[in-house]
């Protein structure tokens, strides 16, 4: 089945997104209009609720749905389930099975879940011929929820070896406890942390507040609303962020690969690049390289990938995103760290929640709904 529409999928209901965002909207369209790509979504497979992915061995992807359960997407389609926790997760709220990754060697499988008292947990898996172990299993790092929502939940291991993990402010609205700003908590901050250096892990000698009494070793970034996902650019190393906003501004943020980590992307003094609800900006703000308001259809960003693959040539090198509420595929055009120019793509995957990339740089669009879809030449 193929997909080539420009309709906006505004679906109410699912508190995954009622909360996942609560702020978005139209695209900024900066920058000198260019063609877009020519593409088309292509239905590959349906699953159940599919939350994320990740390249697995073998030229395979892997699925998360977000009830606890793994599935393997290869040429023959999406297989039975290879892990199955359903038993320890919700679906309430924002929770669930939220994130996968491997390591580098596919030696290591890792699951982001909410337990079922609402605790963000990171546990990780030995593999064998491209096999889970289950007897392996071990937990990794955890940490409360005071919400249901706003826990963020994606992990990526990062071109450093390192396994990032990204922690929404804890919830509610408005960062009640001001933990987007606060350095002694993990919630509201992209953390970095090397699971196979100690027990449970070790922290990077580097990271950039390794050893400050004042803050969590853990952090690289901080400042962050919802990052519910984020990517690195396999042909650079940037690392990209789609921050969900409040109820007003939607943001992407970027960092070059060469940083040294503690970024202050703002939140909650500013959403986007506006003060919020009166906030003072911090001296140290790195703003949003994109924005876009809610005067559209929009309502929660998703974040995706710097397209690297070779089936559609006029992508390459752009950021391709979406929004939950909205739909629409959208591509960014960046010239280190600077939008240059805005696509949509004229495909529309509906309930977008998550992007995957394969291990040959081609990428899919979960539709929270069942859908899993390849972006392909049209």
């Amino acid at each position: 089945m193929k997909v080539r529409t420009r309709s906006s999928a505004v679906i109410g209901a699912l508190c995954l997104v009622a909360s996942l965002a609560l702020t978005t909207a139209s695209a900024d369209e900066s920058g000198a209009p260019r063609p877009a790509a020519e593409v088309v979504l292509n239905n590959v497979a349906t699953a159940q609720s599919p939350s994320a992915g990740t390249a697995g061995p073998g030229g395979t992807v892997w699925i998360a749905e977000r009830a606890g359960k793994v599935r393997v997407l290869d040429d023959a389609g999406l297989g039975a389930p290879v892990l199955d926790i359903s038993g320890e997760t919700t679906t309430d709220g924002e929770r669930g099975l939220l994130g996968i990754a491997f390591d580098k060697d596919f030696a290591h499988f890792y699951i982001s879940f909410t337990n079922r008292q609402g605790t963000s947990t990171v546990d990780e898996f030995a593999v064998r011929d491209g096999e889970i172990q289950p007897d392996t299993r071990r937990t990794v790092l955890t940490q409360t929820q005071p919400y249901a929502n706003h826990n963020g939940g994606d992990i990526a291991f990062g071109p450093d070896g390192y396994l990032y993990i990204a922690f929404g402010d804890g919830g509610s609205a408005g960062d009640p406890h001001g933990n987007g700003q606060n350095l002694g908590t993990l919630l509201g901050k992209l953390l970095r942390i090397d699971p196979s250096g100690g027990e449970p892990y070790a922290i990077p000698p580097d990271n950039p507040f390794a050893g400050d009494p004042n803050a969590k070793d853990e952090i690289w970034a901080y400042g962050l609303r919802n990052p519910w996902r984020f990517s690195f650019d396999t042909g650079t190393g940037d690392l990209l962020i789609g921050d969900v906003g409040q109820s007003a501004w939607e943001e992407i943020d970027w960092a070059p690969a060469a940083s040294k980590g503690g970024e202050n992307y703002g939140w909650s003094r500013m959403e986007g690049n506006h003060p919020f609800r009166g906030g003072t900006e911090p001296a140290n703000h790195v703003p949003p390289v994109h924005e876009y308001d809610r005067s559209g259809p929009g309502c929660s960003v998703t974040g995706g990938y710097v397209y690297r693959g070779e089936a559609v040539p006029d992508l390459k090198g752009q950021y391709v995103f979406s929004d939950f509420c909205d739909g629409t595929v959208r591509a960014l055009r960046l010239d280190n760290g600077e939008v240059t120019g805005v696509s949509d793509l004229g495909v529309d995957g509906g309930r977008v929640v998550s992007f995957v990339q394969s291990g040959d740089g081609e990428l899919y669009v979960l539709n929270l709904a069942g859908g899993v879809f390849r972006i392909d030449p049209a």
